[in-house]
């Protein structure tokens, strides 16, 4: 057998061909170029061979078995043409693979996505283990474009048009082993310890390909199709806007008017892509937030460090939550508080979490028995992760940092939560503040991947890489800032908030605020993110901050805390709830205002400005990555640098504008004059 760089080969003694894929060059399984070259060298060689009696793929890999494309070196492409070349030879190499006079199957034992998992459509069969870890998807829609390696064409055929679309490719979700089973792309879940022994049954029996049920098979008609694709493209849009995501809309008009059989479905399917990919900047923008992502996941990596035990001080919304989330991760958690009375709410919160993400009862319940509470605080001498959560008051925090350091074990991470207070003024009470950091969620916590550690220059940089180990363990995005008023995410987010609350004085509604946010592309508008965040955390970080960075708060802001609305958690803020969903009055678009998103990002861009110039984090990368993770930047305009960046000129005109208009706090930051 001949050796390849990413590719083991072997033939058993019943002539069956074992194809592991180990990329050399990387932690991961997935696809480029170099391994698209030598997986259509070894069918080529197999194409020769007349007594091996079929093929199996695995991963020759410890953990998964195809990440699918290589979306670092995809994103790399300066040209279209590039694109489409790396498309066309994936194509031509599943189509080689497929038309083997062999049976060929997908062993599958961890994560097939996007390219993997057509490279396994391409397969007479696919079995998959029964183990948590073993998930299927075509996330491809969540980068911006759709399937490119024959995906739209094998999908449909396998389990039918409506099904493939709206259950797998316009959503991007994952399957569990049994959920694909059941909709046809498994054709087979076994335990690992069956694994090898279930595919060498399937190349020896060679029982009939999976075919989708007749029901489902009609929707591969045209005349169906065309009765279709309109409600399809109707709950899409209810979701997102065909002028910020195009993907899904591209998707259903290519389920919609092409056969989804031969060579025309191909090309036409890497036409759509090309489209996506050259001739509109959504695809780029939101590969790059997954490239960015991955980036952040990369900072946990920097230590081995493990955390057994949590102690958590502060019982409240951000601190029970914050408890809640590290015992769903499998930590023993102790939280504390002044009474069992303040740390009952926090239980219930978590039960109900619990609930929705474990289901099982005994699963539930196993949750629960990690989550003790401890009004004495005794978990504080034996916790490996220390995080205080209380109130935003220096005077509160700094004893309590000194108490945790006089009984906390040495190896210890000593963190707060703090949102705003620069880490020196907390460490200042300590003797060894080299300690102290920074580990900062944002509300609400099981939703946020993004948590901020803050270090100061204090602060010893094996704590730090401690903390973003830690922050990793528990499936959190760690991002690595500068001890500052406000850090990062709250200094970029509150002249947002501000600018908000300004209009809210002058009389324009809520709702419109909110619209014009949304429709700019926000996740959610400011006035309703004031509620969720807590109306009084944000005075709070406001009063805060202007103490460094002057400013004015504005009187909505403060009127709301008098009013003990609060925001999402006492029920009623800005807006009343129901069932935890705003109440909302009907916007007349016509009567929007036309400058209220210009004025409120701006004011976004120019602290994202000051930031970099100050260094707060390392770059604009990061800083884009960060407002899109944490606040929902819109992803597809790729972060406020980005989005700057894509303005050119017009930034400046648009800010003298804004300036004229409103004020000097549109004065464009000197960042943006380099």
């Amino acid at each position: 057998m001949d050796t390849y760089n990413h590719w083991v080969i072997e033939q058993d003694e019943q002539h069956i061909i074992w194809l592991g894929f180990d990329r050399s060059d990387s932690s991961v399984n997935s696809i480029n170029n170099a391994v698209l070259d030598e997986l259509n060298a070894v069918i080529q060689s197999l194409e020769q061979q007349t007594a091996i009696k079929g093929l199996i793929l695995y991963a020759a890999k410890e953990k998964g078995f195809v990440a699918g494309a290589d979306v670092k070196s995809f994103s790399q492409f300066k040209q279209a043409e590039e694109a489409v070349a790396f498309l066309q030879k994936g194509q031509m190499v599943f189509s080689r693979l497929e038309a083997l006079s062999v049976p060929t199957l997908a062993m599958i034992d961890g994560f097939c996505m996007g390219g993997g998992l057509e490279l396994a459509l391409a397969c007479t069969y696919r079995i998959g283990t029964d183990e948590a870890h073993t998930r299927l998807g075509l996330p491809e829609v969540l980068l911006g474009i759709h399937p490119g390696w024959g995906g739209t064409v094998r999908l449909p055929q396998l389990m039918g048009g409506f099904q493939a679309l709206t259950q797998m490719i316009l959503t991007g979700r994952t399957l569990s082993a049994r959920q694909a089973k059941k909709l046809g792309v498994l054709d087979e879940v076994v335990p690992s310890r069956q694994l090898k022994r279930a595919a060498r049954h399937f190349i020896e029996t060679k029982p009939p390909k999976r075919q989708p049920s007749f029901w489902q098979s009609l929707t591969n008609q045209l005349w169906l199709r065309a009765l279709l694709a309109p409600l399809v493209r109707f709950n899409v849009a209810k979701k997102v806007k065909k002028a910020h995501y195009p993907a899904p809309f591209a998707m259903i008009e290519l389920w919609e008017k092409e056969n989804g059989t031969g060579a025309r479905a191909y090309e036409r399917e890497v036409e759509s892509v090309k489209h996506l990919f050259s001739e509109t900047p959504t695809a780029a923008n939101l590969i790059r937030a997954f490239l960015l992502r991955e980036r952040m996941k990369s900072f946990a990596k920097e230590a081995s460090f493990k955390a057994n035990h949590v102690h958590v001080i502060g019982a409240g919304t951000m601190g029970g939550d914050i408890a809640a989330w590290c015992a769903f991760k499998g930590i023993r958690v102790t939280l504390q508080d002044q009474s069992l009375e303040k740390i009952a709410p926090a239980m219930a919160r978590a039960h109900k979490l619990f609930s929705k993400k474990l289901k099982a009862k005994h699963l539930v319940q196993a949750a629960m028995d990690r989550l003790i509470a401890d009004v004495d605080g005794h978990g504080i001498s034996r916790a490996d992760v220390i995080i205080e959560a209380v109130f935003e008051k220096l005077s509160i925090k700094q004893p309590l940092i000194k108490q945790i350091e006089q009984k906390a074990l040495s190896h210890a991470i000593i963190a707060t939560n703090t949102s705003s207070i620069p880490l020196e003024q907390i460490s200042e009470v300590m003797d060894n503040p080299k300690r102290l950091v920074g580990i900062h969620y944002f509300n609400p916590v099981a939703q946020m991947e993004l948590v901020e550690v803050v270090s100061s220059d204090n602060t010893a940089t094996e704590v730090k890489e401690k903390a973003c180990s830690f922050v990793g363990q528990i499936s959190k995005l760690p991002l690595p800032v500068k001890s500052s008023p406000g850090f990062l995410v709250n200094r970029v987010l509150m002249p947002y908030l501000m600018e908000c609350m300004m209009l809210v004085d002058e009389g324009v509604s809520k709702e419109s605020i909110d619209k014009a946010a949304c429709d700019f592309g926000m996740f959610m508008g400011p006035v309703e993110l004031a509620d969720t965040v807590g109306i009084d955390v944000c005075l709070a970080v406001a009063e805060n901050l202007t103490q460094y960075y002057g400013g004015s708060i504005p009187e909505a802001l403060r009127a709301q805390v008098a009013s003990g609305k609060l925001g999402r958690k006492s029920g009623e803020g800005f807006y009343k709830y129901k069932n935890g969903k705003p109440i909302k009055s009907k916007v007349d678009t016509e009567k929007t205002h036309q400058d209220i998103a210009a004025r409120l990002i701006f004011r976004m861009i120019n602290e994202s400005g000051a930031c970099l110039r100050e260094g707060v984090v390392a770059d604009g990368d990061l800083l884009d990555g960060a407002m899109i993770f944490a606040t929902g930047f819109a992803p597809f305009r790729g972060g406020p640098i980005a989005y700057a960046k894509s303005l050119g000129e017009s930034l400046k005109t648009k800010a003298q504008a804004l300036e004229q208009a409103h004020g000097a706090r549109f004065k464009l930051d000197e960042y943006f004059n380099h």
